[in-house]
């Protein structure tokens, strides 16, 4: 009677671990069901990549956005012929289309590999990392496992994301409710390095700051006057500018140095030097291009985990762009 118990607890714990197994993201998720994706993947955005630069920064960014609304399920690759998903949110218009054809591109490849097996999901969290690395970046092994949402609205979209003017607490704050720590949002934003602005995120601190100062004073002055001529007020109003002053296609360091200058783009880039509390980091990053990699390695995998839909909790798309039912 005493083994048999035995054995009941045994298998028990076993179904406990298994169930709970499931339930994780596992760097070899695909192991026997689609052994290839990541080459596939890797393949795919290596020939974006190659016909546009803007590809890295674009895939990127689309995978922060999707992350820091519904978690990173592919809601915001979700087409709504209402106009009402996440990418039709005020603040995610400026999404460029090279991010999503990227995913797109990449589905498809490893849908003509392994039909219905790999989520849209999993597949933006390899096409950023593939984005990093072909930047300039560090590699780093993505967890996977990851199931598509049901749901996408535009309205779940406000104040989900960092605003340009936001000062540290918030962004703090903001990060911290997906279990991101200061220094993780400070690495995070990091990859502005690649990242470019329209005019329009930061006029304010070049044309009409405050009353006592038409331009913010955190900012070089050199740089602010460069900032008014790029965009003066008869162009274009989706006229972009690099976010990196050195080296705006390469995945590196030099954005932290350039806060160090004092030619952080918004708000939200500056003030994470001008703060005291945040200052150390941004000067070891601006330092040491090896502390700033590997602390983005760790930030990035770390929002790779937020939100994370698995099992019933999701799908897996045919389309990214569509849910199944």
């Amino acid at each position: 009677m005493g083994a048999l118990k035995n054995i009941c607890k045994f298998m028990i714990m076993v179904m406990i671990i298994e169930i709970g197994s499931e339930a994780q993201l596992s760097e070899n998720f695909y192991g026997f069901s689609c052994p290839f994706v990541e080459p596939i993947v890797r393949q795919t955005v290596s020939t974006k990549f190659s016909q546009t630069s803007i590809t890295a920064q674009a895939t990127i960014r689309l995978f922060f956005h999707d992350c820091f609304v519904e978690g990173c399920d592919a809601s915001i690759m979700i087409y709504s012929a209402n106009g009402d998903a996440e990418k039709d949110a005020p603040i995610n218009l400026s999404l460029a289309g090279d991010g999503f054809d990227t995913v797109n591109k990449a589905k498809q490849a490893v849908e003509a590999i392994c039909p219905g097996v790999v989520s849209c999901a999993d597949i933006l969290a390899l096409a950023t990392r593939d984005s990093v690395f072909l930047a300039g970046g560090p590699s780093f092994n993505v967890e996977l496992g990851r199931r598509d949402g049901f749901r996408s609205k535009a309205t779940d979209v406000t104040g989900k994301l960092p605003e340009p003017e936001f000062d540290l607490a918030q962004l703090v704050s903001m990060f911290a409710k997906h279990n991101l720590t200061q220094t993780d949002m400070i690495a995070l934003s990091g990859a502005h390095t690649i990242g470019a602005s329209h005019c329009s995120k930061f006029a304010t601190r070049v044309y009409n700051f405050s009353s006592s100062n038409r331009v913010d004073p955190s900012m070089d002055p050199s740089y602010a006057q460069n900032l008014q001529q790029q965009c003066s007020k008869n162009k274009d109003p989706n006229f972009a500018v690099f976010m990196d002053t050195q080296t705006p296609t390469t995945f590196d360091n030099l954005y932290y140095q350039d806060l160090v200058a004092g030619k952080g783009l918004f708000t939200s880039d500056q003030v994470l030097y001008t703060d005291p509390t945040s200052r150390p980091t941004v000067v070891n990053f601006a330092n040491s291009e090896r502390d700033f990699d590997s602390a983005f390695v760790s930030a990035i995998r770390q929002l790779g985990r937020v939100g994370v839909k698995t099992g019933n909790q999701g799908e897996i798309r045919r389309n990214c762009a569509a849910f199944n039912t």
